[in-house]
């Protein structure tokens, strides 16, 4: 029974020390309205590529403004900062950074510090 606990406790130390190295920010952005509908499929081809080929990337979550659809936030949650760095390199992501270069015309990336860092999205 004690090499149970040890284990459990192991694992909880473990999960933290992850959940502290994780890169985790949220980009801003505001898109030209006439190319909204073609930003947005580049979007999803992209996230949904990211979250499927690159296990460093843990959670990429957009939402648009109910009242301003071009204004665009992402949740951006790495694994680490090389996990960040391999993704920025990949073939998808590029793809969608140089599809929408002309398309976003404003760009904010925050740096976040997640408040809860164990705290897994469901």
């Amino acid at each position: 029974m004690k090499w149970l606990l040890v284990l459990m406790v192991t694992i909880v130390s473990t999960n933290h020390v992850m959940a502290q190295n994780q890169k985790v920010r949220l980009a801003k952005l505001v898109i030209d309205s006439t190319q909204l509908e073609a930003y947005h499929k580049l979007l999803k081809e992209e996230v949904e590529a990211s979250i499927e080929k690159e296990p460093g990337v843990l959670t990429l979550y957009a939402v648009s403004e109910k009242e301003k659809p071009t204004h665009i936030t992402i949740l951006e949650i790495y694994a680490n900062e090389e996990a960040y760095k391999i993704h920025i390199q990949t073939p998808h992501f590029l793809k969608y950074k140089n599809g929408t270069k002309a398309m976003v015309k404003e760009l904010e990336l925050i740096e976040a510090t997640p408040l809860i860092p164990t705290m897994k999205i469901k």
